[in-house]
């Protein structure tokens, strides 16, 4: 499946770097996105390092989700696509 980093998870004050927002192409709901939990997700650098990560909660009502990487992101990779698996 396709998807889209749209931001950091982010608080008042600060950000968390490994955790991200991601909204996949064809979920528009919390009922489908609860079927994503659990699934790897792989982002690209332009270096052709892969980065990989897992979705592990629900981020709102319209189908986005959160997920948790194993090392923090670049500014870069927020808009860019990633593969979920």
């Amino acid at each position: 499946m396709k998807a889209v980093l749209v931001n950091f998870r982010q608080g008042r004050h600060h950000q968390t770097c490994n955790q991200m927002v991601l909204n996949v192409e064809g979920v528009e709901d919390k009922k489908k996105a609860e079927s994503l939990m659990g699934k790897s997700v792989v982002w690209t650098s332009p270096a052709k390092k892969e980065i990989k990560g897992k979705v592990t909660a629900l981020h709102g009502n319209k189908g986005c989700v959160r997920v948790l990487f194993e090392k923090g992101m670049p500014g870069q990779s927020v808009g860019s696509a990633v593969k979920v698996e």
